[in-house]
């Protein structure tokens, strides 16, 4: 695509030493502009990319269009697929109650990407403690059968939903941790230091620990 020159403006000012406060930034100078975003997101490059997430419109955004976006973000190599995904997560996808149904659809998608989005979103809506789901038993249950087959990138937002649950809901915590020590996932991983680790016994006991300060 034919970048305008507005866009190649915008797309002058990012190199490989632009930060992500340095997109917030410019995000925030071109506000919302979702012609420009597609532009942007032409380049097929990572950081143009992000930055065409932050300005894009989620008004014009539908299951089609964000498929379409899915295969272009499976060009990227695996960290980078996850990131955007996961940034097209919280700064488009949860920010509209039709896309979040869109979301709720997916646990069955045929993309491993939207099916982590689907993961992912359920770990989110328990964060700070909201515990109040009815589908708590059924989503473990799933974990359960599931995860241990699943792709790494929806593993990851899974066992990340678990131990979120296990950390929050005390009645579940036994059950979480049994899932860690009986699927092994993540139990040889090395975190930086002041970093929590995935292995969902560990995870669970140093949130908890956390909590009861």
């Amino acid at each position: 695509m034919e970048l305008s020159s507005k866009a190649k403006n915008i797309y002058s000012h990012i190199n490989q030493d632009t930060k992500l406060g340095d997109l917030r930034k410019i995000a925030k100078e071109v506000n919302k502009d979702h012609e420009t975003a597609i532009e942007l997101w032409s380049t097929g490059e990572f950081l143009p990319r992000q930055l065409a997430i932050l300005i894009m419109d989620k008004k014009q955004l539908n299951q089609q269009s964000i498929d379409k976006l899915d295969q272009d973000i499976q060009e990227h190599e695996f960290e980078e697929q996850n990131h955007l995904m996961d940034w097209l997560m919280a700064n488009q996808l949860t920010k509209d109650k039709k896309i979040i149904g869109l979301i709720e659809s997916w646990e069955q998608s045929p993309s491993p990407l939207q099916r982590r989005v689907f993961w992912y979103y359920q770990a989110r809506l328990r964060w700070m403690g909201n515990t109040n789901h009815s589908n708590t038993e059924y989503l473990l249950s799933e974990i359960e059968k599931n995860m241990i087959n699943e792709r790494p990138e929806v593993q990851w937002a899974m066992n990340y939903t678990a131990g979120q649950i296990g950390k929050w809901q005390e009645e579940y915590r036994d059950r979480c941790i049994s899932i860690g020590e009986t699927t092994g996932l993540y139990k040889d991983e090395i975190v930086a230091k002041n970093c929590t680790p995935s292995y969902l016994p560990e995870f669970i006991r140093i949130e908890v620990e956390k909590l009861n300060k």
